[in-house]
């Protein structure tokens, strides 16, 4: 079984390497931006509640959020193991994905830390808002970002050191050296 949380800041390519990671071991790639737009598409009572606040511009709140990762993990497509993309971000989100878990007689085998150079991919950020035309990813929105996940996960990284799940692999380089350092501190 694999279980896995994949952490990274924002332009470390964690949505290529996710993907990458899902193929190689045969696991769902869950994602909770997938995870809403799935419930909205279905019309789940827990979909339309989202829906109330994404369409407030609001962050959808933890207990919803929590519900439909609880509903996602509880899929038979996880019984060989899971990629959790962008959750856990808060302490009470760690909390409630132990418990979830343990209701399921689950268990978390890593956490994989892409680390990567702020400068290099704000750099990186910068050129992609630029090619595709995102005049809302600024050097200043960027940044604010970078500090954002550095406060919102340095917790978390610390909660699961601590474990001994984590797993960090270097994000500078090519898609392919990057993968292969993350199968690497996984263990093949």
């Amino acid at each position: 079984m694999t279980s896995l949380i994949l952490i990274g800041p924002p332009g470390a390519g964690k949505g290529t390497q996710a993907t990458l990671i899902a193929e190689r071991y045969s696991i769902p790639h869950i994602s909770t931006g997938a995870i809403f737009r799935a419930n909205l598409a279905e019309g789940t009572e827990l979909g339309v509640e989202a829906q109330k606040y994404m369409e407030r511009g609001e962050y959808v709140p933890d207990s919803l959020t929590n519900s439909m990762v609880g509903n996602r993990l509880a899929q038979p497509d996880t019984a060989n193991g899971f990629l959790l993309d962008g959750y856990p971000r808060t302490l009470a989100q760690v909390d409630e994905l132990d418990a979830i878990l343990a209701d399921l007689g689950k268990t978390l085998d890593a956490v994989v830390e892409i680390t990567a150079d702020v400068e290099e991919v704000t750099q990186r950020l910068l050129a992609r808002a630029a090619k595709e035309g995102r005049a809302d990813d600024t050097e200043d929105v960027i940044r604010r970002r970078m500090v954002v996940y550095a406060e919102q996960t340095e917790p978390i990284i610390a909660v699961y050191t601590e474990r001994g799940l984590v797993r960090k692999a270097d994000g500078m380089g090519t898609i392919d050296e990057v993968h292969a350092r993350i199968v690497a501190v996984l263990g093949g």
